[in-house]
C-alpha cells in the first residue's frame, strides 16, 4: 500500500508540471517534451530520494501552484542542482542556471552552495528580474509628472514605533483602509485569502468604487510577498499579472529622475537598497518637489496598471490600485 500511494503522488506531480500533459510511464514520470531526457532522469532520481512526507508537501505546492508555498523540502547536493531542476520542472521549463533563481525570504534550506542540503520546493524561489530592453515608456519618468499632488507619504520613523514599514493602500487619489504595520521579516499582500496571514486588501471597502479598480481588484490575486532583508527591500509577485515599482534608489543615487520597473509574475525585485538609500540621505530632494512633498524613504508599487510620461496614466494617482509602503529611517 505504501508503494501505490507513493506512487500516486508522484503520478499527481508530473501531471502537475509545466506544459505537462498528464500521461504517465515509468517511475509514475510521463515522457516530458523532446530533448528532456535529462530532465526526466534527474527528476525521477530526486523524486526517489524524498520521503513520503517530503513528496506530500511538494504536491501542495505545486498543485495550489504557490497558493499554499508549503514548507521546505530538503535533498542532498547531488548532480544538478535539485532546485534548479524542480523549478524547471514545474515553473519555468526555458531556466539555465540556479543564479537565475532568488530564495524567498523564510526558505530555511536554501543555503549556499557549501550546504549539504538545499531546498526543492519550487514555490519557495522566484526568478530574478533583469534590465529591461529596449527600455519601456514607464522606465524613466520625467519630474514634471511626478510632483506628488497629494501628501500620500506620512514620513513615519517606523522603527521607533516597533515596525520596519507601513503600508498604505490606494484606489486612484483615495486612501482606503488604515496602514498596515509590519513587524516580521516579510508580510503578504493579496486579495484573496491564501494560507497563513498578511495584508488582506479584498477585505476593504469603499463606498462609490470606481469600475476600473474594481477589475483591477480581481487581477491582484495572490499579491505580492514583500521582505526585509540583510540587502534592503525585496518585492516578489505572486500573482497572474504584473506589478510596476517606482522607487528612489532603482537607479544611481546621483540620477535625480524617477524610475518605474515593470516586474513579472513569478519574478523578485529589490525595490529598496539600503546602501543607496545612505547616499541618499546627504543629497538634496530635486528641485522639481520643492514645492511639494518627498519622501526617499517610500516606495510605491501598481497592481496591474503602469504609469509614465508615454502612458495615458502619467501619475501613479492615476492607477486604479497601488501601495505606498513607507519605511523606517
Amino acid at each position: 500500500m505504501f508503494k501505490s500511494r507513493r506512487t500516486g503522488l508522484v503520478r499527481r506531480l508530473w501531471r502537475s508540471r509545466a506544459g505537462g500533459d498528464g500521461g504517465v510511464s515509468c517511475c509514475g514520470l510521463s515522457e516530458p517534451p523532446a530533448g528532456s531526457t535529462e530532465l526526466r532522469s534527474a527528476a525521477s532520481g530526486v523524486l526517489k530520494r524524498l520521503k513520503e512526507q517530503a513528496l506530500c508537501a511538494l504536491l501542495e505546492a505545486v498543485e495550489s501552484r504557490g497558493a499554499a508555498p508549503g514548507g521546505c523540502v530538503l535533498v542532498a547536493r547531488t548532480g544538478s542542482p535539485p532546485h534548479l531542476l524542480f523549478c524547471r520542472l514545474f515553473r519555468w521549463p526555458e531556466l539555465q542556471h540556479p543564479g537565475q533563481l532568488k530564495a524567498l525570504s523564510g526558505c530555511q534550506g536554501a543555503g549556499g552552495p557549501d550546504s549539504n542540503n538545499v531546498c526543492c520546493n519550487p514555490y519557495h524561489y522566484s526568478r530574478l528580474c533583469g534590465p529591461e530592453s529596449p527600455p519601456p515608456p514607464y522606465s524613466r519618468l520625467s519630474p514634471k509628472f511626478e510632483q506628488n499632488p497629494l501628501d500620500t507619504s506620512l514620513s513615519l520613523d517606523a522603527s521607533k514605533q516597533g515596525h520596519w514599514c507601513s503600508v498604505a493602500y490606494w484606489e486612484h487619489r483615495t486612501r482606503v483602509g488604515r496602514l498596515y504595520a509590519v513587524c516580521q521579516p516579510s508580510v503578504s499582500i493579496f486579495y484573496d485569502l491564501p494560507q497563513g496571514s498578511g495584508f488582506c486588501l479584498g477585505q476593504l471597502s469603499l463606498e462609490n468604487r470606481s469600475e476600473a479598480a474594481a477589475r483591477t481588484r480581481g487581477k491582484i490575486g495572490l499579491g505580492i510577498l514583500l521582505s526585509k532583508e540583510a540587502d534592503g527591500v525585496w518585492a516578489y509577485n505572486r500573482s497572474d499579472h504584473p506589478i510596476f515599482v517606482n522607487s528612489p534608489t532603482l537607479d544611481a543615487p546621483t540620477c535625480r529622475s524617477l524610475v518605474v520597473r515593470k516586474v513579472m509574475p513569478g519574478y523578485s525585485l529589490k525595490v529598496f537598497d539600503y546602501k543607496k538609500s545612505c547616499v541618499l540621505q546627504h543629497l538634496p530632494p530635486p528641485p522639481e518637489f520643492a514645492d511639494g512633498p518627498y519622501d526617499p524613504h517610500s516606495v510605491r508599487i501598481s497592481f496591474a496598471k503602469g504609469w509614465g510620461p508615454c502612458y495615458s496614466r502619467q501619475m501613479i494617482t492615476s492607477c486604479p490600485c497601488w501601495l505606498e509602503v513607507l519605511l523606517g529611517r
